[in-house]
């Protein structure tokens, strides 16, 4: 079922766990990077991106932290989640 974001519980868990590669619950800006050079965004963009999502600034995007930017970007989750 989708939420107001347009994109599912599981859909967005599913486009959280393509951008966290080594799969330990949370997504470095290593891992953004890598996910988005995809997506034709440059690293600066992808940083912004990092700095803009990691709410609690440890440098890294929890499954929550992803899931509120889902929610404010619904558009884009839709892309990512077509494109994953």
């Amino acid at each position: 079922m989708a939420d107001s974001s347009g994109v599912s519980a599981e859909e967005c868990e599913r486009v959280f766990k393509r951008f966290d590669a080594n799969g330990d619950g949370k997504i470095s800006a290593t891992e953004l990077g890598d996910a988005l050079k995809g997506f034709g965004v440059s690293t600066e963009d992808a940083k912004t991106m990092m700095d803009a999502i990691d709410k609690d600034g440890d440098g890294f995007i929890s499954l929550d932290e992803f899931s509120d930017f889902a929610k404010d970007n619904r558009a884009l989750m839709k892309d990512f989640a077509k494109a994953f």
